[in-house]
Parts: C-alpha cells; structure tokens; sequence
C-alpha cells in the first residue's frame, strides 16, 4: 500500500474514533451523518484560521457604516466564504455548547451555511446535547488538522470517500455509487485532455468548462482540476478548468459544496464555484439548462432504475423530440445509464465554437441491451449514425468499490477530427492493471500510471492493432428481417387434438354446457382430415344448426386451427380468399442483417439453402427509412476481441487427474499410519 494511501486510512480512522464516544446514545447506522458534517466543519474552520482575526476586526470596525461587507471578507479570507462567529469547536464552552455552536454555524457567509443545512445538523446537534456527549465531540474535532497545507485537497477527498465507506448505506442507500476510483479518474481526464495538448500549448492559461451532472461528492470535477493544475511541466502555463455539477442526494451534495468552496481559480480568484454545484436529479430538472461545456464526465448509478425521473424524461421526450435531451426511443425504466449518454451528448459545446467531448464509465448493458426498435437499440443507432462515439475502452474488472464486473469508458465528441469521422475505436485495456496489496470493498485491482499511459497512446495513435480496433460505425449495425414461411397444414379431428383445446383460452370462455356440445360434435368427425379452411366453416354451419353451442368467434376458429392443424410438407400453401399465401405463425423466424449486406442477397445465401420455401415479410418496415427490416445496433466487445482457446490435451488431463490422485492416496496413508 502506497504512503498515499496509508495516510487517507489513518486519517480516516483517526476521525472515525470519534464515533467511540457516541454509542450508546446512537444508532450505529447514524454515526456517519454526524461525523462527517463536522469533519466539513473542522475543514472549513482550518482554513478560516489564518484569517479569522482579521474577519472578526473587521466586523466590529464596520458593522455600523452600511457598507456591505461580503467582498471585503471574502478578499480577507481569499475565499467565497467566511465566518464572522467569535466561537471555534475549541471555544464553544461546555455549559451553551449547543447553542453557541448554533450560532457560530448561523455566522457563515450563506454558501456555506448551506452545507449544514442539507445534513440536517440543526436537529443532530440538538440530539447530540441532549445524550450529553455534544462538548465532547467538538472538542475532539478540534484537535484533528485539516488545514490544506496539513491535508491536501486530494488526500481530504479520498478522506471523505473512506468515511462514507465506512458507514455504507447511512448518507443514502447507496452511499458508494457516486464514487469514482481515482485511478478512473484519471484516466477518463487524461483521455479528454489527450487530444487538446496542442491546443493547450498555442494558448496558455486557456479556459475549460468541466460538468459532471452526477458529481456526488465532487471526486470527478475536483481531480479533474487538480489533475489539469499538475500539469505545468506539459504547459507553459496550465488550462484553467472551471467545474460545473449537479447532484441528486443532499448529503454528497454537500460535501462537493465544501470542497468547491476552498478552491479558486487564477484567472478569477475571488469566485465562488460552489455556485455552480446545483443539488436535484438530472434527468428530470437539469438545473443547468441551456448551458453547453467543454468538457463532460459521469459516472451514473449501474442500472440504477429511472422511475421518479419517468414523468418529466417522458413529457420532453414526446414535447421536444430531438429539440430536447431524449429524441429518440426512451430506454427501459429498470437502467437509466443510456439517458445519461443523451444528456452528456446535449452539453458539449457546440462544434461552430469549437464542439466539446464528454467521456462516461458505464457497465456492459448499454453495449448490447435492447432488440432493434427498442430504446437502448435506438439510442446506440442515435449517436452512431451522429458520429459523435469517438471510442469505448473496456477497463479491467474489479475496479469499483462496489462492484467487480466489467465497466466501459465511452467518448463522444460532436466535433470529431477529420481521420475519425465515420469511426469507432474499441480499446480492450482489461489486462492492464496492478494488482492491489490490500482490497478496497471489491476494487482488488487499480489501472496505474504506467497502464494510463498505454491506454492513452493506443486512444492517440487510433491504429488497428491486436488490442485496438478501428471499425465503421455502421459495422455494429444490422436490419432484423422477419423471414416467413408458407402455411402448409390440414385439420385432423384427433383425441390429441381434443386434448390440446383444452389448453386454449378461448375454449375455457365457453360454458360447461358449449363444451359438452362441441366435444360431441367433434368425436362424431373423429379421424376426419379435411383442408385449412374446412374447420372455419364447420364451425360456423354447427353454430347456426344448434344455438346452444354459442357464438362462433376468431378466437374460437383460431383455438381449434391450433388444435387440429397438422404439418404436411407435401401439401401446397394454403391461401386466403385474395389468394395470397398465409404465412405459417409457427415457422417464423428473425434473422440480423449486417447494414452492409442485402437481405436479399442475404436470403439466398443463409436462409434459403435450409428452408427453401422462406421469403421475407415485406411489411416489417423500419419506423425511421420506411426499409424493410428494422435497424438496430449493438456493440459486442467478445466478438472483436475473442481469443479461441484449443481444449487441452486429453493425455496431458489424464496426466494430472493421475498425480493428484497419487497425492491424495499419499495423504490418506499418512492419516492411517
């Protein structure tokens, strides 16, 4: 375990002790919503310190002028926030603990008031007074370190993410699914700025939007920074990225609040970037609309359903279309990851102003869910035929601290360069990884610099090689065909046909009374063998002869079709009273077309040679071209990069069954002995 990571642990833990002196008094599964807001408290307070009599002067200097006093602190502190309180956790006392500590949280500039709003500490606080051990945690806090210059803005977000770890379910149900391995992280940032290096070096200092409309505890949006600040070496003078997000939980929200407070940027160093972290769910009120970026980045939920979203995604679906987000089919409510590629597709910057890209870490699903026609098939076909898919890299398992199966890297990009347009790259990166010495949850394993700088230079050399694959877009396209075949059949009045009507829904409508009068009718035709159509009018005639057999209905026609139909090869196709061939239900089949075959041509070579007689349904049009056969695509990763493995060496198996044996044998010897 690297020093790094040695360091979040201890600190981590050492934090954590405190929830030592809260049982008893809590719940278990409450200890997390008190340690942290005032591990966020404790942070926020540090980096107030160096300043704080300054602010508290100043206060009491000019409370009485009317002047407005907010950018004076803000410039004191050299941060949007400030507190004005004379209180610290040292100081609260023990007899007002509770009231004083109210009153220094109700002293922060409101931006940061806001933190302790959305945890509810109001309520904890009081809870904590009255089992009595509130003076006390304070005073523990008090005596941790989290100044910046103590606790780096990297190490203090790995510190926040090991505390929410730790205590799971207990800021949300799932406490862990906004977080992003920083190794990831990296990795997608690395992927976004790859293409703009030269970009970078004609223009020093160049400004860059960044948006994560799932930005959680802001891991994503604050590495990117940091990332981006890292790279002076690379840059005369390094981007200025200036983050953007929106977060569904209160809880997650308010940690990314915190830690956009404490960063500034060169260029405008007195603003608050806290205000662009929009807290509410994405999908159904985007509380940056309208806005377009330079950069995007998510990791949304695996297969988290979108049902409290449904309401407001389908309203702009059908209103707006493809004005809007979600223009084309809508996927299932059981995974909402595909709506998330829409949006992310509808904030890139528009290409006339340079365009944007957008990379987002989903599971397999989106690669393959959904027949043609269907929403997730639809959504694939949308951004393909866009050309905006620059390339999917498939990362190595166990990866995800909650997870173990296999994720995806997707790269969309409105504005392709010229040798990718039309193209996809696949990149298969799921052996390149370090082994971790000690697990995180499932993640055992991480992608270290070293496999980061390999997936990037395959991403930058976009070459065809045994573990990258350029491939056309409309390679992963395909028309599903509905291939029919004559209805060659006869009706013969059997026992087992019998049998086989009552199986029939139709059949078991009728009273007790119609069955007993048709199971008559039908044993008095026993072994008869009549033409398709015979029993069509068979029915109808005993209907008419004898009311108590009741109404004659398709379903009923269809319930004794089904009953006494038999195959026969020999018979001509049965037509219908135009003449033209009915298609046989029970032999249709589907085929998938590659877009660039003919299904004609496709007919003739894969399905005619095995079933002479099949034809396609010319009525089985795609909605979007009128063609016959409907659209679909899908991305199967196995099929490109499938390695066949010969089976092994009877002899060589035989070998070994033998000398484990042997040893078994040699074991159980020494037990008898």
């Amino acid at each position: 375990m690297s020093e790094t990571q040695v360091k979040n642990t201890s600190l981590a833990d050492f934090i954590w002790k405190n929830a030592d002196d809260l049982w008893g008094n809590f719940k278990h599964v409450e200890f997390g919503k008190i340690i942290l807001p005032f591990t966020l408290l404790r942070r926020l307070e540090c980096v107030l310190e160096p300043t704080r009599e300054q602010v508290r002067e100043t206060v009491k200097s000019l409370k009485d002028s009317g002047i407005d006093l907010d950018v004076i602190l803000r410039q004191q502190t050299g941060f949007p926030f400030y507190n004005t309180s004379n209180y610290s956790l040292a100081s609260l006392g023990a007899t007002r603990t509770r009231q004083n500590l109210e009153d220094y949280i109700a002293q922060f500039s409101e931006n940061a008031r806001v933190i302790f709003e959305q945890f509810d500490f109001a309520n904890t606080i009081a809870r904590m007074d009255r089992a009595g051990v509130l003076y006390k945690i304070c005073l523990n806090f008090s005596a941790i370190d989290l100044h910046p210059d103590a606790v780096p803005e990297r190490v203090m977000s790995n510190v926040y993410e090991h505390l929410i770890r730790r205590f799971g379910a207990e800021v949300n149900e799932a406490a862990e699914d906004f977080m992003t391995p920083r190794d990831v992280v990296h990795l997608a940032i690395e992927l976004l700025l790859d293409p703009d290096d030269q970009l970078f070096i004609e223009n020093p200092g160049l400004i860059r939007t960044l948006y994560d409309p799932t930005c959680g505890t802001g891991g994503f949006l604050s590495d990117g920074m940091e990332h981006v600040r890292s790279l002076q070496d690379r840059y005369s003078i390094a981007p200025v990225i200036v983050p953007y997000g929106q977060e569904l939980e209160p809880e997650t929200h308010a940690v990314c609040l915190a830690g956009m407070l404490l960063k500034t940027l060169e260029s405008d160093p007195g603003r608050d970037l806290s205000k662009n972290i929009k807290l509410g769910s994405t999908l159904s009120a985007d509380k940056h609309r309208g806005e377009k970026f330079h950069y995007c980045v998510s990791n949304p939920p695996f297969g988290k359903k979108w049902e409290m979203d449904a309401d407001a995604v389908t309203r702009e679906h059908l209103e707006q279309g493809f004005e809007g987000r979600f223009g084309p089919k809508l996927p299932r409510v059981s995974d909402g990851s595909m709506l998330f590629l829409l949006h992310l597709l509808s904030k890139l910057e528009d290409p006339i102003k340079g365009g944007g890209r957008a990379a987002i870490v989903l599971s397999g699903s989106p690669l393959f869910n959904g027949n043609a026609g269907q929403g997730e098939s639809e959504i694939r076909r949308y951004l393909l035929e866009q050309d905006v898919v620059e390339a999917i890299i498939a990362l190595p398992t166990e990866i995800f601290f909650r997870t173990g199966i296999g994720t995806y890297i997707w790269i969309l990009s409105n504005k392709k360069p010229k040798h990718r347009k039309g193209m996809v790259q696949l990149i298969n990166a799921t052996g390149l990884y370090e082994p971790m010495r000690k697990s995180e949850g499932n993640k055992r394993r991480r992608v270290g610099e070293d496999q980061t700088a390999e997936i990037v230079r395959m991403y930058s050399e976009f070459a065809s090689t045994k573990e990258s694959l350029i491939l056309h877009a409309t390679d992963f396209g395909y028309r599903r065909i509905r291939v029919l075949r004559p209805l060659r059949k006869k009706m013969v009045i059997s026992e087992a046909g019998i049998a086989a009507l009552a199986e029939e829904k139709a059949w078991e409508k009728r009273s007790e009374d119609q069955r007993a009068g048709w199971l008559d009718l039908l044993r008095e035709n026993l072994g008869r063998t009549e033409d398709w159509h015979w029993i069509e009018s068979f029915a109808k005639d005993a209907a008419k002869r004898d009311d108590d057999l009741g109404k004659v209905d398709v379903a009923l026609i269809k319930a004794f079709q089904k009953a006494f139909a038999v195959h026969d090869p020999d018979l001509d196709p049965v037509v219908d009273k135009k003449g033209h061939v009915i298609p046989d239900d029970d032999l249709t089949d589907y085929e998938n077309v590659p877009l660039a075959t003919d299904i004609q041509d496709y007919l003739a070579t894969e399905v005619l040679p095995h079933a002479g007689d099949a034809y396609i349904d010319e009525t089985y049009r795609d909605e979007a071209d009128g063609d016959v056969g409907i659209v679909g695509y899908e991305i199967n990763f196995n099929r490109y990069f499938y390695e066949y493995q010969p089976p092994r060496d009877l002899d060589e198996i035989d070998a070994e069954l033998k000398a484990v044996e042997a040893e078994i044998a040699g074991m159980l010897a020494e037990v008898t002995e």
